[in-house]
């Protein structure tokens, strides 16, 4: 009998890029493959569900670290920051993992569907274990991977089946707060979509508030509680995550890359990221690279 492992493995092993991220033609959907234990791996993900299938991995969160292994799944239920590393990985037994971007759209057409209370204030972080109607949706989309033909007419009516069940399990509760248009969680992630398009340039904590309909005070207070960050530290997080990107895949300098992200500074620069990532932004791309530059979900 095929299963979730067997096609998520033959997937992955056949499609991953040098950094183990296996990309499909599902919209939100990817595919991780790792075959050793990883340095860290920092990131602001988007809202997503980690299906993880083989091996394991520790996530932190602001002060919370969690461990996830083979038949839990993760969820990030807003826009946080991120220090991840795999754990457990070989060539014989590779991490891989399933991840699943969370449609905003979707589920708030299903939330408006669904007879359930409004959501309150859940941890936006959790893991869990994957519940076997997941797994069996998840299978079934997988295996579509490998008929192009089926996948373009079959993969919506699943993709929305995997978002049904999803917020009728486990992580349902947190993830129903992506569904209220005029809940703390999606105002804050109207100003963050701003900070995501905008982090070169200096944005204004009003025009952030005005943007979430809160005061700056409230605003701060709902964007700490959901992000773990100040505005202010989050666009820092963008802005330090992106020269990471550009000096380990681009072989960009120092001084270029803090330029290309919105430093005015290069020696606050290399000050803040050594502070993020615990060495010189030159010595960091370098152990980086021999480590195969991995970027897993």
């Amino acid at each position: 009998m095929t299963t979730l492992l067997d096609t998520v493995g033959r997937y992955a092993l056949a499609h991953a890029d040098a950094h183990g991220l296996a990309r499909t033609p599902i919209p939100g959907l990817c595919a991780v493959c790792a075959t050793a234990p990883s340095g860290l791996i920092h990131e602001v993900y988007r809202p997503l569900v980690c299906l993880l299938v083989q091996g394991c991995k520790e996530v932190t969160i602001g002060a919370h670290t969690y461990t996830f292994k083979a038949g839990d799944s993760l969820l990030i239920g807003a826009d946080v920051p991120t220090v991840s590393r795999i754990v457990d990985a070989s060539p014989a037994a590779p991490y891989l993992s399933l991840v699943l971007e969370l449609d905003p759209t979707i589920v708030a057409d299903l939330v408006s569907r669904m007879d359930v209370a409004p959501a309150g204030n859940e941890a936006m972080v959790r893991v869990a274990r994957t519940e076997s109607e997941v797994v069996d949706t998840a299978l079934r989309l997988t295996r579509l991977l490998e008929r192009p033909a089926a996948l373009a007419i079959l993969q919506d009516a699943l993709l929305r089946e995997m978002h049904y069940w999803l917020l009728a399990g486990r992580h349902g509760a947190a993830i129903r707060q992506l569904g209220w248009p005029d809940g703390h969680v999606q105002r804050i992630a109207r100003a963050i979509a701003v900070l995501r398009a905008e982090y070169t340039r200096n944005v204004p904590v009003e025009r952030l508030a005005a943007i979430a309909d809160m005061s700056p005070s409230s605003f701060h207070h709902h964007f700490r509680a959901v992000t773990s960050l100040s505005p202010l530290q989050f666009q820092k997080h963008l802005r330090l995550v992106q020269a990471r990107r550009l000096l380990i895949t681009q072989g960009a300098s120092a001084s270029s890359a803090a330029f290309a992200v919105g430093y005015e500074s290069v020696p606050q620069f290399t000050r803040e990221y050594g502070r993020m990532f615990g060495a010189s932004p030159a010595r960091d791309a370098r152990a980086a690279r021999e480590q195969g530059g991995q970027r897993a979900a």
